[in-house]
């Protein structure tokens, strides 16, 4: 079954439109994208005539071209047959908007529609769902556009059951800087389900890493799916909701999954290498730092720089707590920093791990720390924890850091406050690919995202 149409379709229409509400779902999902995307939109409604001097078609027979995909949000009862007509009409693949199917109880009615798709090699995602997002090349979510906070494009693909859930993972990824290939809402999953999904994404070459919230599986589906995440070779994060006997009955009444044993699924998760988020913003980490260092896999001896000592003396808790190592660095390291900074710092640095440059470092102090400790087999990543506000640096030490990186390839994760001011500093590493962190607790996230569990 082929995806492409429904990833990066050049052709839609939009079956549902109301003549009269302007905020009904078919009609904010068809004005955005005839209006802000480059692929040609069309709307149907039965009854024919035009919606804000645009003509409405009254079938998907109507159509002056044949459509890649159809989004289909209308009554429950009688998207069967629309989804006929979709095929009839030489549609290659649909996202079903329209609740009112298994979440509510009408488990027949759903399974007749995976039927119909099956019989025909017909891709659908949904039904109940907000459907797909991807940047400057679609979006079908019923959210209006000045409300959307919008990731930029990217590396990561976002799967999600929850299309609440998925909008709030794209905010705080807009939030952090994370950019995205592309964001799924997948609801009921009649037909197309996670393990199609990574199929997919595993040859899609614009996305680096995957991620997914998961509220639960068909039977035995589970296991389909952790081997795939194992062997799709390319980072995968899950996000599991019903960890609890009270999260496992919400889980089946919002989507009808059957959320199974968390114990048992998070430790096979563990055995084949699988990343799993504990929240929102651990998934958020793990996507930033994955998706700058995709094949990047570090045993956890950090190195961090810092301009001053509470923000070193917090990270390193944080470090210890997440199981990594700060290593003291050795006399001959230590002598080789401090012969390489500044004179005015050389009595006053702490050099151990963390070194401490102090508030009077210069921006060649961090380069030199950085470039020492990127050259040393004693750690294998660096944590820079950034204070922009010193009078010694400016907005361009990211990038120069960030060459550091490049000339070296040891991994380098920065936090720097994530405030308007800074935004120069904070896009010199993003541009070059370094992962920037709006807290430490964040930084030490991404840091232990490096040091991913390997398989048994």
């Amino acid at each position: 079954m082929d995806l492409t149409p429904l990833f990066l379709p050049k052709s839609m229409a939009v079956i549902g439109l109301s003549l009269s509400n302007d905020h009904h779902p078919a009609n904010v999902i068809h004005s955005k994208n005839l209006l802000r995307y480059p692929l040609p939109c069309y709307g149907i409604n039965p009854k024919g005539g035009t919606l804000n001097g645009e003509p409405i078609y009254t079938s998907i027979h109507e159509l002056p071209q044949q459509v890649d995909l159809a989004v289909i949000a209308v009554r429950a009862e009688i998207v069967p047959q629309v989804l006929k007509d979709c095929i009839s009409a030489g549609v290659k693949s649909s996202i079903i908007i329209s609740g009112g199917f298994a979440e509510a109880g009408k488990i027949e009615l759903q399974e007749e529609l995976t039927s119909i798709a099956i019989a025909h090699d017909f891709p659908f995602i949904g039904p109940n769902c907000l459907g797909l997002y991807s940047p400057d090349v679609v979006d079908t979510f019923f959210l209006p556009a000045e409300r959307m906070v919008q990731p930029r494009q990217g590396g990561v693909a976002v799967v999600s059951q929850s299309g609440g859930i998925l909008v709030d993972l794209l905010v705080k990824f807009a939030t952090e800087g994370v950019g995205i290939s592309s964001a799924i809402s997948i609801g009921n999953k009649a037909l197309v389900r996670e393990p199609q999904l990574l199929e997919f994404l595993a040859a899609d070459e614009r996305t680096r890493v995957i991620a997914l919230y998961i509220e639960g599986f068909s039977q035995n589906e589970g296991r389909a799916f952790v081997r795939l995440a194992r062997d799709c070779g390319k980072p995968v994060i899950v996000l599991k909701s019903g960890k609890t006997r009270e999260g496992s009955r919400a889980v089946s009444s919002h989507t009808a999954s059957l959320a199974g044993d968390y114990q048992v699924f998070s430790a096979v998760l563990r055995q084949h290498g699988i990343m799993e988020a504990a929240n929102e913003h651990e998934m958020v980490s793990f996507c930033e730092a994955l998706s700058c260092y995709p094949e990047t896999r570090i045993e956890g001896r950090i190195g961090i720089v810092s301009s001053s000592g509470g923000h070193g003396a917090l990270a390193v808790d944080a470090c210890i707590g997440s199981g990594l190592k700060v290593p003291p660095l050795s006399d001959q390291l230590q002598t080789q920093l401090q012969l390489a900074i500044s004179p005015s710092i050389q009595a006053i640095a702490a050099l151990s791990n963390p070194i401490d440059l102090t508030g009077s470092a210069q921006e060649s102090d961090f380069v030199e720390a950085v470039n020492q400790l990127a050259h040393s087999a004693e750690i294998d990543c660096i944590l820079l924890l950034m204070l922009p506000y010193l009078p010694g640096i400016g907005s361009d030490l990211g990038a120069r850091l960030s060459q550091v990186h490049r000339r070296t390839g040891k991994p380098l994760i920065a936090y720097v406050p994530h405030v308007d001011k800074y935004q120069m500093l904070i896009e010199g590493f993003e541009l070059n690919r370094v992962p920037v962190a709006s807290s430490i607790e964040s930084a030490v996230k991404m840091t232990r995202a490096l040091r991913r569990c390997r398989p048994c």
